[in-house]
């Protein structure tokens, strides 16, 4: 097996998982790693996309359930509360968090949605990608994020 590199950082709630950092000195430049390395790794958790609707909704929509705030600061911080309140569910914090998918229909909110994502998984940096798209599932939604946890092993 090759030798691999030694981690920039170890979860502190999950020591199987291991950010990467291949330069190391700037790190303080980067709202997210560049890699995460999951070494024997449980059970997966994949959170399915939230945006400032309730989690749970009517199908088809009902607009009264869907009044978005324009702010993007509350939009944000109403998916991060939703998908805290799935990994608290789960036993999980934004520790285990090893990766976000997070869709933006203007990419100007880049810079909110970090500061906003800051507050909530401090200075724990999972792998990211951001997408700009058209439109998202409601009306006025302007962020929609996914998310993938790992379990800590069970010794």
């Amino acid at each position: 097996m090759p030798a691999r590199s030694k981690p920039f950082k170890v979860s502190p709630t999950n020591p199987s998982i291991k950010e990467i950092q291949t330069e190391p000195e700037r790190h303080m430049d980067m709202p997210y790693a560049p890699a995460m390395r999951i070494e024997a790794p449980g059970d997966l958790l994949f959170i399915s996309g939230a945006t400032c609707s309730p989690l749970y909704h009517k199908h088809p929509h009902i607009p009264a359930e869907h009044q978005h705030p324009n702010d993007m600061k509350e939009q944000s911080k109403r998916v991060f509360d939703t998908i805290a309140g799935i990994l608290a569910h789960e036993g999980l914090t934004w520790t285990d968090v090893v990766k976000l998918t997070r869709y933006l229909t203007d990419m100007r909110d880049m810079d909110e949605l970090n500061v906003v994502q800051g507050t909530y998984l401090k200075d724990w940096k999972p792998i990211s990608t951001t997408v700009c798209v058209n439109q998202l599932s409601t009306p006025g939604a302007r962020i929609e994020i996914e998310a993938m946890a790992v379990f800590p092993r069970v010794s």
